[in-house]
């Protein structure tokens, strides 16, 4: 789990993978944290390492440290569906990589249209985001070469790279991602913003530009 200031999704995300009668190895990357995540992921008894920031380098970071056949990839927004170990498990399985659908929070009606599109998108090409939480086994993971470590938009040029080794699973049960950028920014703002910057994405400009632009 990759985390920069998220001190207010921290507590609630960590609880609910906390509580759980599993035996999952959590592992909390911190990019340079001012608040308080730190010291939250510590007192929940989590794993944590300190990278400089870059979700995609500090993602590499942690799955570098961790010891488990399959990853997951999770962002500290985002809660998982019951049983998901198990449906990670029978999902790789048969794949080598996967992903949830994703359901978006927050009172705006466009939020649903939103995941909709972005899970029906996701299931056409094969691309996914790391709102949806990637799974994969660790030898597809290396086989790839991890994330690349670029400023944005790291998320689909892993999804790029999987799609060499198959086609990803795609679950619908669904994880639950916050939606405050969204309402922040305003909801049509972000729509045109992210359609503008995957098409520049796909003519190739730079993921640092971009990221300029994200922020």
């Amino acid at each position: 789990m990759p985390m920069l200031n998220e001190a207010k999704a921290l507590p609630s995300t960590l609880a609910a993978l906390t509580n759980q009668k599993s035996h999952i190895e959590l592992i909390v990357v911190d990019g340079g944290s001012s608040d308080q995540s730190v010291a939250i992921a510590q007192q929940q008894g989590v794993k944590v390492l300190s990278s400089t920031a870059g979700r995609a380098r500090q993602m590499n970071l942690g799955a570098e440290h961790a010891q488990g056949e399959y990853l997951l990839f999770l962002h500290a927004d985002t809660g998982l569906p019951e049983h998901f170990e198990s449906l990670i498990s029978k999902a790789l399985a048969l794949h080598q990589w996967g992903r949830f659908d994703v359901a978006i929070s927050g009172q705006h009606p466009m939020l649903k249209v939103i995941s909709f599109m972005m899970n029906w998108r996701s299931r056409w090409s094969g691309i996914a985001t790391g709102d949806q939480a990637l799974f994969m086994r660790r030898t597809a993971f290396v086989a790839v070469g991890g994330f690349p470590e670029q400023d944005l938009m790291e998320d689909i040029a892993l999804s790029q790279r999987l799609k060499r080794v198959g086609w990803p699973a795609c679950l619908r049960q669904k994880v639950l991602t916050s939606g405050r950028r969204w309402q922040q920014n305003g909801v049509w703002r972000t729509i045109f913003l992210m359609w503008r910057l995957r098409f520049a994405y796909w003519r190739g400009t730079c993921p640092s530009q971009l990221a300029r632009r994200y922020r």
